[in-house]
């Protein structure tokens, strides 16, 4: 099975939707997913992330099934340097400042990731995950996904950067500060897990493509870093 992790295109935050590059990068999506097809498309209950996937969802003839679940995280926040910031913008410097650096027992008990909320959106997020694959047929045991029936489908989760760096974090057994400050989804990017089933009896989530923009490239487009405050010019 292969899950693709989509963040939403390039957003107007203000009007809550799409700019017009990020419908030219929606569209670009659709193109893409046209070549391997997706067996379902999920999307957040956010304008943007449901605009982004019903291009896709047209081309390929499929509904787009709301998970309210998908949606980012929205009163999370950290003031650094005096701005604020999402909590997932967390510095690098400042996770990566402890030694031993947070592991994955023990991070939401170091701060700034030391906040209850925390830990309860963390909870929140790991169980809807873990029942929608438990619904695919794989249920987790600890690290692992028993295999209770395998499949080969695709599918589509059109959402935001927090909630990839939560996909990350939970699929792969990584310290969510640390994936936080690692890794960083380009608006309408895609990140592919693949459930790799080297018996019958287990299958365990593997990262084939992060943050993949390569459908942008091949539309002609630049990808457009977003919600980065003032790191924005950086990525480039």
């Amino acid at each position: 099975m292969h899950l693709h992790l989509i963040r939403h295109a390039d957003p107007d935050y203000e009007r809550n939707s799409l700019t017009l590059q990020g419908h030219l990068e929606a569209q670009a999506l659709a193109d893409r997913f046209a070549i391997d097809g997706l067996d379902a498309l999920y999307a957040s209950d956010t304008v943007r992330a449901i605009e982004t996937a019903r291009y896709t969802a047209a081309r390929l003839d499929l509904s787009v099934q709301i998970l309210p679940w998908l949606r980012e995280p929205d009163s999370l926040h950290i003031s650094q340097q005096g701005r604020i910031y999402c909590l997932w913008d967390t510095f690098g410097e400042t996770i990566r400042a402890d030694s031993p650096p947070p592991g994955q027992q023990d991070w939401h008990t170091r701060a700034p990731f030391d906040n209850p909320e925390v830990l309860k959106m963390w909870q929140t997020f790991r169980n809807h995950c873990d029942l929608l694959l438990a619904q695919q047929g794989y249920l987790r045991e600890n690290g692992r996904y028993r295999i209770r029936t395998s499949n080969r489908k695709r599918l589509a989760f059109f959402c935001h950067n927090a909630t990839v760096l939560l996909f990350l974090a939970h699929l792969l057994e990584l310290p969510f500060p640390l994936v936080c400050c690692g890794f960083y989804s380009w608006p309408s990017s895609v990140t592919t897990i693949y459930f790799e089933e080297q018996s019958q009896q287990w299958a365990v989530p593997r990262a084939l493509h992060v943050a993949d923009v390569s459908h942008l490239y091949a539309a002609g487009l630049r990808p457009q870093p977003r919600a980065m405050g003032d790191r924005y010019e950086a990525y480039w």
